[in-house]
């Protein structure tokens, strides 16, 4: 039994070692170097190769080394029998809501001027925004979270989700209406969506044309929620006035890309909450052991719904 580690972009080698202490005489491979692949029947991945994982013919458990799994389901050559399970980190969703609190009272407390004029020396005071409706796409682990850190800050918060969800202090809605309903109200919309078939590309003109004149968007869920060009035609029409994106379509963002150089919009790279390294190498330490013994995985991922 072998367990194979693929995470481009990364160095995994603390990883490994971290994982070999934790299950000593483990055979933890790091790709590319794969070595002989039936032998491997575990495998940790964050946006590995398309195709690759079908390499693998006894292969018995996937697991992502992040809370999203869309990388692996988009991956074709998976067999529909193999499970896949997630991270699930309490402290991701901590942070998570300390970035998108941090990113809305700035906005609200307009810092975003105030570094301007900081740059041009210049004293300029200003009356800070009052707004202070929060609608939130996505009540799931993370969103609910969310949802109630604004709430006990005073925000009026909404969510919004695929299934019906009762949150104290949220005002919960589901379907296309609920979709509206939330957009219409919202000073500050943050999205926290799952990516799927369903979501992708949620994040569009018609929903910014339903959107509070003004507001800000803020997409901490996938870079694929989002259509791009739909939300710079958005802020050339003054429908929304300010965005902050963390995630991006293509990671890291293009130099050339129009959103470095959008005044409107705050690009942050992908790091509204981090893995912890020591709960992810926990819990695939875990799982490890469960497929050895023909145990459920921690943390399965429905592959119909997506997550």
């Amino acid at each position: 039994m072998a367990m194979l580690l693929i995470l481009p972009g990364r160095n995994p080698t603390n990883i490994a070692d971290l994982l070999e202490a934790r299950l000593p005489g483990a055979d933890v491979r790091i790709w590319p170097e794969t070595g002989t692949r039936e032998d491997i029947d575990f495998v940790v991945t964050w946006n590995h190769p398309e195709g690759e994982l079908g390499t693998f013919p006894n292969l018995k458990g996937v697991m992502s080394f992040g809370a999203g799994v869309d990388h692996i389901l988009a991956d074709r050559s998976l067999p529909a029998a193999v499970p896949v399970s997630r991270v699930v980190d309490p402290v991701l969703a901590e942070d998570l809501r300390e970035y998108l609190v941090g990113v809305v009272i700035a906005h609200r407390r307009r810092f975003h001027e105030y570094r301007e004029s900081q740059r041009r020396m210049s004293w300029e005071p200003h009356r800070y925004t009052r707004a202070s409706r929060v609608g939130i796409l996505g009540l799931g682990r993370i969103g609910s979270t969310v949802a109630r850190g604004f709430a006990a800050l005073g925000f009026q918060v909404s969510g919004w989700s695929t299934g019906d969800k009762s949150l104290p202090g949220v005002s919960c809605h589901t379907g296309p209406e609920g979709l509206i309903a939330i957009t219409a109200g919202a000073d500050y919309l943050i999205c926290l969506l799952p990516l799927t078939p369903a979501t992708e590309g949620i994040l569009n003109y018609s929903l910014f044309a339903s959107m509070k004149r003004g507001s800000c968007l803020i997409n901490a869920g996938r870079g694929a929620h989002l259509a791009e060009a739909d939300l710079l035609d958005a802020l050339d029409k003054g429908m929304l006035g300010a965005a902050c994106l963390d995630v991006f379509r293509e990671e890291p963002l293009p130099p050339d890309h129009p959103f470095w150089k959008r005044p409107e919009i705050i690009v942050t790279p992908h790091v509204s909450a981090l893995t912890a390294t020591e709960t992810v190498t926990a819990q695939i330490a875990e799982n490890y052991e469960r497929i050895a013994e023909g145990l459920p995985m921690l943390h399965p991922v429905d592959r119909i719904r997506g997550y």
